[in-house]
């Protein structure tokens, strides 16, 4: 299929098929098991596909769509074998995710016609919040682009900590109060000088305390509120960190953070730990939201921009 060509450098799909390595070992151990002794795909295997997606945490309605996309084929093509099972498969998620008009992008960029670029980060503690921004501010420094972190997550010293660890360790400035701060005060401090510094990228770390929605919705919409008053129409980008490993928990937090604020972007983390990356491309398609990076290990570049069509491939390749 011509959607399927190297998109990537060899080291960063080299990266990503080692990322999904467990996720994928898992789904084909499965899909070996469910077409043993079957020539072609018919329902029972159809049946066990089903089944097996499911438990890969792609999620029940995605799962449907991609059933019916294969009954289509199998209905159109009249006779397909067990051994084209994988290629299909490749083509009827990746015309899938195609129609969220997402996915598209190989490189880290921002809108060069927005200055500063301001991302608010949002997430619960634990997915993988702080190493993203660090990991995010490395790459657009690597591009060029002059970065300034915000740590608005106030509620946790640790939070502050971490985030001052990668400011040192990729070298970019960061603007911090004390714990229990306005994190709306450290919002406006980091716009202000962003704007001073003529910076490019503005990160703002948020709280990501999900057992009261009412307090963290209006938490996030006051930092919001404040940034307006420095730059307009900011942030421009509200990015929801989910860590992949959790599975269908990943689905119930991208649930309710989209309830409690409007979120514009995802990051899924930890797909190198889990046989969970599944996760990914159900999020994509049930959110309708973009899914911009993904992590695939714990090094500097393992974060990746998602690609939806280097990640298909590398899911449902059984080539080494």
């Amino acid at each position: 299929m011509s959607l399927f060509k190297n998109i990537f450098s060899s080291k960063k799909k080299e990266s990503l098929d080692k990322g999904l390595e467990k996720s994928k070992s898992s789904f084909f151990s499965k899909l070996s098991k469910a077409v043993a002794g079957k020539a072609k795909v018919d329902d029972d295997v159809l049946d066990n596909l089903e089944e097996i997606l499911v438990t890969s945490d792609v999620g029940v309605d995605t799962t449907l769509k991609i059933i019916d996309r294969i009954e289509a084929r199998v209905s159109k093509d009249k006779y397909l074998g067990t051994d084209e099972l994988n290629v299909i498969l490749r083509e009827e998620i990746a015309a899938l995710l195609s129609e969220t008009n997402t996915g598209n992008e190989t490189e880290f960029t921002v809108p060069k016609d927005v200055k500063p670029y301001v991302i608010m980060v949002v997430g619960v503690n634990g997915v993988g919040k702080t190493t993203t921004i660090g990991k995010m501010a490395y790459q657009f420094k690597k591009q060029g682009l002059k970065v300034v972190l915000g740590a608005a997550d106030t509620f946790r010293a640790a939070a502050i900590d971490q985030l001052q660890v990668w400011a040192d360790r990729v070298d970019i400035p960061i603007v911090k109060q004390k714990m229990g701060s306005d994190p709306a005060s450290v919002a406006f401090d980091t716009l202000s000088s962003a704007v001073t510094q003529n910076a490019d990228v503005v990160i703002i770390d948020t709280a990501g305390r999900l057992h009261n929605k009412v307090n963290l919705m209006n938490e996030l919409t006051k930092v919001k509120r404040v940034m307006h008053k420095v730059v307009d129409n900011t942030p421009h980008d509200v990015m929801l960190v989910l860590d992949g490993s959790t599975g269908q928990n990943a689905f119930e937090q991208a649930k309710q953070f989209t309830k409690a604020t409007e979120v514009t972007s995802l990051a899924v983390t930890k797909l190198d730990g889990t046989a969970k990356g599944g996760v990914v491309i159900g999020i994509s398609d049930q959110f309708q939201i973009p899914v911009k990076y993904i992590g695939v290990g714990e090094g500097i570049e393992d974060l990746q921009v998602f690609n939806k069509y280097e990640f298909v491939d590398s899911f449902f390749n059984l080539k080494k």
